[in-house]
């Protein structure tokens, strides 16, 4: 298992080490010691989640707020999406600072979040099936986000900005600069 931290303060993509053979593969998609000594603390997860979603579903960008915040574990068991999060610690060096990647069930590559970031995919496949692991319960009073089309975070979600299939909760969500206000 390969662990690396990205260009964003705390957050560490993980990918397995593949053992196939004629039956096909085998790979640990997450391991406690080791998760926890690459990052440098312990995690405590206790919630997990699946969301199934079909192809330019775009669900975010989402976070949970104060006491109830989530650090996340993330990943694609089937399909594939385009993963981001985007840095909203306003002490962080790279606050205001968004990074994206693919994830899918070929690349069994996972993503962890810290507490913090905003959070959301597009699904590229026909249909995927993204889980993640929780270190904290949902709070729905503690629910946010920020806008996935946001002018000033400017993220290319790679399609026509007008085109993804957005829930109107999500279009609802306030702007960058709004959400600090």
């Amino acid at each position: 298992m390969k662990i690396t931290e990205i260009g964003l303060k705390g957050c560490y993509i993980i990918e397995p080490t593949l053992f196939n053979d004629e039956r096909g593969v085998f790979f640990e998609l997450y391991q406690q010691k080791k998760f926890e000594e690459a990052i440098g603390k312990k995690v405590n997860f206790v919630q997990d989640n699946i969301s199934v979603s079909k192809k330019g579903v775009l669900r975010g960008l989402h976070l949970q707020t104060g006491v109830h915040a989530q650090a996340k574990l993330v990943q694609v068991v089937h399909g594939e999406v385009m993963d981001v999060i985007v840095d909203l610690r306003p002490k962080s060096a790279t606050f205001g600072e968004y990074y994206k990647v693919i994830l899918s069930s070929e690349n069994k590559t996972s993503l962890f979040i810290p507490k913090g970031m905003a959070h959301g995919f597009i699904t590229l496949s026909k249909e995927a099936t993204f889980m993640y692991k929780c270190d904290a319960f949902y709070n729905a009073a503690s629910e946010s986000g920020i806008i996935y089309n946001d002018k000033d975070l400017n993220i290319d979600w790679q399609i026509p900005v007008d085109s993804p299939i957005v829930s109107e909760k999500d279009r609802q969500l306030p702007t960058f600069k709004e959400f600090f206000k």
